[in-house]
């Protein structure tokens, strides 16, 4: 009887510190592949302060004009993070980039880079911007006092998914985190941002 606990054990062990291992090269891989794809997109997101700022305008003035009470969210905000333009490829490997400003108060007060990647069947390539709100003071100082702030480990952020040109119910949208996920023909279906990071980029030169 022991004897067989004994093997019982050694399987399961060697089962999980096989799935571990798997585990442990897929992220490699994938790693390995995001920064095979960043380092081509380089010349395409990278942008100076000026021209993240001016960007950053004219896709909130996008959002405003397109989604009815959207101006609600940012009026009320602690803070806002505008990516006027984020990039997905995919090619086995999907990675998703762009960089973006924060604004406090109406003012630029740093400069962020989001990315995220996956494993998986995707061919193409999209365009799009990204406008993440802050309602509450905490939320906000817990992000910028948290460098490489990721969605689903360091906070929740609720995506308002909606039709072009349709109001937004902001008595129902509670959340202390949300997102606008958009182009020009408006809100984007069926996003998420689960595994998204948010890095801090020195933009003084």
């Amino acid at each position: 009887m022991n004897s067989v606990k004994q093997r019982l054990t050694v399987f399961f062990f060697m089962l999980l510190f096989g799935t571990f291992i798997q585990a442990q090269q897929l992220n490699e891989t994938l790693n390995q592949a995001m920064q095979s794809v960043k380092s081509s997109l380089k010349d395409i997101v990278e942008a100076t302060a000026a021209e993240i700022d001016r960007d950053a305008n004219t896709a909130l003035g996008l959002l405003s004009k397109e989604i009815d009470d959207s101006t609600l969210y940012i009026d009320q905000a602690y803070g806002y993070l505008i990516f006027p333009r984020v990039i997905k490829v995919g090619m086995g490997v999907g990675i998703e980039t762009g960089e973006g400003v924060l604004r406090v108060a109406g003012s630029s007060v740093g400069y962020y880079r989001l990315s995220s990647g996956s494993l998986g069947f995707q061919v193409g390539a999209q365009a799009k911007a990204i406008v993440v709100v802050f309602m509450t003071e905490d939320v906000l100082n817990n992000f910028r006092n948290n460098p490489g702030w990721k969605v689903g480990v360091d906070g929740t952020v609720t995506i308002i998914d909606k039709g072009l040109g349709q109001s937004i119910d902001s008595d129902k949208i509670l959340d202390p985190i949300i997102a606008f996920i958009f182009d020009s023909r408006g809100l984007m279906y069926s996003l998420t941002m689960e595994g998204t990071i948010f890095t801090l980029l020195d933009k003084s030169n």
